[in-house]
């Protein structure tokens, strides 16, 4: 068969709702300033779906701090990949407090979280290494996992007998070999919403002698008492061997960090094919990284006043008879029962109706008959933002009821 004639035959999970899904449901354009308010369609709409979590996006000193390095130093500054020709004191600066800033003595920039993190795993393991990871961990851990050459265990998510019965085969595999055994959680899960039990898996590093790697995207700058993460949250921060977390989403920009003993990281420096191939992040964007670092660790009322509006959100939900799961964190997910198609009008008729824009998910990513609306709080979001929503969400929960998205399935415009 043509290699051509088999993609256009197999869509992919995603891939078969483009037809309709292009432009609204999938891939839709928000437009106007980074914030709790935007516009879809020329339409205003609260909006629910970008991680600007404690409101850095569009902060003036931010703003100020982004524009002032671009026009010193230009987007092409540094030239070259950092082993080569674009290392930087300022690089090394940022990545040092950030290392300290989740108590690790060493820390390593990566240009991009998710490929960050694949580079990173694949740099861990050799084909006698056994990894052991959460069932539901994030598309660059399975992916990276699927590089592996060697063993792989999933455990089922945040089931410690489940991760114990893993680790049992793992030890049966590495010992008495050059192997060993890597266990990769999250922090946080950013569909569900609930922290990894990273407690509970630290407890059984000294029976398995294993290595703990945690993926804290949605935990670095929300979670603990100075926002240091999941691991800090948990009080397991000297026990997280390797940690990692993206800037997309409490500090609003692209690329992340990896945190550890000085050892690894340097292993991970010198070994890390996505690195050392691939072009220095630009200082612009390094020098806008220290302001929203200093600003996410000086000023806690931005943290503060994002929990306020969790709380008064969740709390909203779960008064109003909603399912929010078992989510301690600020991801919170809606679940309800229903088709795709139910699910797309809704959707519809939330934003083009109520002014409200939230993310959905469906099956193939969730089981059939299950539709999660995902919402993201931030530290800019209003009370009044969080009525408006609160009413919509009853609001189409009563029409779901009454099945009239059923009978009047509604059409992207």
């Amino acid at each position: 068969m043509d290699l051509f004639d088999r993609i256009l035959k197999q869509a992919g999970p995603l891939g078969q709702y483009a037809s309709f899904a292009e432009g609204y449901y999938m891939f839709p354009q928000l437009e106007g300033e980074l914030g709790n308010r935007m516009k879809f369609r020329g339409k205003e709409v609260v909006c629910w779906s970008i991680n600007n979590y404690l409101g850095l996006a569009n902060h003036p000193e931010v703003r100020k701090a982004d524009a002032e390095g671009a026009a010193e130093w230009g987007l092409a500054y540094p030239m070259g990949a950092r082993m080569m020709s674009g290392e930087t004191n300022l690089h090394q600066e940022l990545e040092t407090k950030l290392a300290n800033y989740v108590g690790k003595e060493a820390g390593l920039l990566v240009n991009y979280g998710y490929q960050g993190v694949m580079s990173a795993i694949d740099s861990l393991l050799s084909r006698h290494d056994v990894v052991v990871y959460d069932a539901e961990s994030h598309a660059c851990i399975v992916d990276a996992v699927r590089m592996h050459i060697g063993k792989r265990f999933a455990f089922t998510h945040n089931d410690i007998d489940s991760l114990e019965k893993c680790l049992v085969r793992a030890k049966r595999i590495t010992d008495g070999t050059e192997g060993g055994i890597l266990v990769i959680t999250e922090g946080v899960f950013g569909m569900r919403g609930d922290q990894g039990k990273l407690k509970d898996i630290c407890a059984l590093k000294d029976k398995y002698g294993f290595r703990l790697f945690i993926d804290d995207a949605h935990g670095f700058g929300m979670l603990g008492k100075t926002g240091a993460g999941a691991a800090e949250e948990q009080g397991v921060t000297d026990q997280i061997d390797i940690y990692f977390s993206t800037f997309a989403k409490s500090m609003a920009l692209i690329g992340g960090f990896l945190a550890g003993q000085p050892e690894i990281i340097r292993h991970l420096k010198y070994n890390m094919r996505s690195q050392i191939f691939a072009k220095s992040l630009p200082m612009p964007l390094v020098v806008g990284l220290l302001n929203r670092f200093e600003l996410l660790r000086d000023h806690p009322e931005y943290r503060e006043k994002l929990w306020s509006n969790v709380r008064m959100l969740q709390n909203g939900l779960k008064e109003r008879g909603f399912d929010i799961g078992d989510t301690n964190t600020c991801v919170t997910p809606v679940y309800m029962h229903g088709g795709v198609e139910e699910a797309t009008a809704l959707v519809k008729d939330m934003r083009e109706n109520y002014g409200v824009f939230c993310s959905i998910v469906v099956y193939p990513v969730i089981p059939k008959g299950m539709i999660i609306l995902r919402l993201i709080p931030t530290a800019v979001h209003t009370e009044e933002d969080i009525r408006i929503t609160l009413d919509a969400f009853s609001a189409v929960r009563a029409k779901m009821q009454a099945g009239e998205y059923k009978s009047n399935v509604l059409e992207p415009a």
